[in-house]
């Protein structure tokens, strides 16, 4: 392997993942194909199983922790410029719509098509998929509980959070509107309100 190869080898890694992650977002995993992968990443094949020995699979193993960190780091992003979780969570729901919308409602959760399509199961993708979901909850009720919920109410309030989010995400895909996403946002922060005022 020559100098600008070694290089490009992180880089080259992470096109792959990002360009399946999109495709698997888009048309979920059984209908995507290696072919399709390799040409939107621009990879040569001989490095998709350099990377991912276990082909297709470890690749949207990988994909989908991509996936849920980005989710998380959405979500902190919105914690970081509002005041209280319930305004976070708003904001996150917002910019869930806006991304919908840019897509044409082409891309919903980068998760949920996968996870939907491989549960029930212990494979590797299923397995991290629930990984990638379950992070973003926690992200979320961490912060729920730094806002003074006991940790049970603010677990349980995240996976509240988080299933208004992920149906209305559907449903919003479905219908080619994004408003069930920001009317979920909306009453989840105000139910969030209502609990930690409570």
């Amino acid at each position: 392997m020559s100098e600008d190869q070694r290089k490009d080898t992180p880089k080259t890694r992470g096109r792959l993942i990002a360009a399946a992650a999109k495709l698997f977002q888009e048309k979920g995993y059984a209908a995507t194909g290696l072919s399709e992968i390799l040409a939107a990443s621009g990879a040569p094949k001989g490095s998709l199983y350099h990377f991912f020995p276990g082909g297709k699979a470890d690749l949207a193993a990988a994909a989908m922790a991509a996936a849920g960190a980005a989710m998380v780091a959405e979500l902190h992003r919105c914690m970081a410029r509002t005041k209280t979780a319930a305004q976070a969570v708003e904001a996150y729901a917002a910019q869930l719509a806006v991304w919908l919308e840019q897509s044409e409602f082409r891309r919903g959760c980068p998760v949920a098509t996968v996870a939907l399509e491989e549960a029930p199961g212990d494979t590797a993708v299923a397995l991290a998929a629930r990984d990638a979901l379950m992070g973003a909850q926690a992200a979320l009720a961490d912060f729920l509980a730094q806002q003074g919920l006991g940790e049970t109410p603010a677990q349980r309030l995240a996976a509240h959070t988080m299933a208004a989010l992920e149906g209305a995400l559907i449903l919003a895909r479905i219908t080619k509107d994004a408003g069930p996403v920001r009317s979920a946002g909306r009453q989840v922060a105000a139910l969030i309100e209502a609990e930690v005022a409570g």
